[in-house]
């Protein structure tokens, strides 16, 4: 005989098992998916700002 698994997802952090209409299994696991987005996005400024400043260095070294 086979047990029926309900409908259900895993936390984004740690894995466990969450309802299906849940992304989080605890506030801390939301924390520190908050906290790793909010990273990331600073990282991709950062890279973006890079980009641009060497742009403008390539760009201003041709005209000395």
């Amino acid at each position: 005989m086979t047990e029926k698994i309900l409908q259900h997802k895993h936390c984004s952090i740690c894995g466990k098992a969450v309802p299906a209409e849940e992304t989080f299994c605890s506030d801390e696991c939301k924390e520190k998916w908050d906290a790793m987005v909010k990273k990331r996005k600073m990282m991709m400024y950062i890279m973006y700002g890079m980009i641009v400043v060497f742009i403008v260095l390539i760009l201003f070294s041709g005209r000395l």
